[in-house]
């Protein structure tokens, strides 16, 4: 693994599980409909389907249980991925528990031997960078089709 790929471990306290059974749907739905900018207003309903088609993956405290952060991927498990609403509870940001959960995500998706991960953020590129991730070469190869913009970009 290349100095780039090194991700300190998860802080103590701290565990991380992809077991879709622990996720709180509560917890993660208030999180990123009132608090994520890219999932602002997510109905319910719609979160449950996005949860129920993906990977999921939480960090929880092992103290008391509950989630801290959530991760999901849409895959085929084959040639692609992508990476999406990562969320850390703002009482536990800055202990580097976004990096760990991303470094885990990549790790569980290794042995797959996926072409690529793909992700979008607005502001977070240094945390994803710590994992390996970086710039497209050639932006200007992909499209997108939206059906509706959520919100303005």
């Amino acid at each position: 693994m290349n100095a780039v790929n090194a991700v300190p471990p998860l802080a103590a306290g701290y565990e991380i599980s992809a077991d879709t059974a622990r996720i709180d749907v509560d917890r993660v739905h208030h999180w990123l409909s009132t608090d994520a900018y890219w999932a602002a207003g997510r109905e319910r309903e719609k979160q449950e389907r996005a949860i129920a088609g993906s990977l999921n993956f939480g960090v929880y405290d092992t103290a008391s249980g509950q989630q801290v952060a959530y991760a999901r991927v849409v895959t085929d498990l084959a040639d692609f991925a992508w990476l999406c609403d990562v969320y850390v509870d703002r009482s536990v940001r800055g202990k580097g528990v976004g990096t760990a959960l991303v470094a885990a995500v990549r790790d569980h998706l290794r042995p797959y031997r996926l072409r690529r991960i793909l992700l979008a953020t607005h502001d977070a590129h240094g945390v994803y960078a710590q994992v390996g991730f970086e710039p497209l070469e050639k932006p200007e190869q992909w499209m997108a089709l939206i059906f509706a913009k959520a919100h303005p970009a």
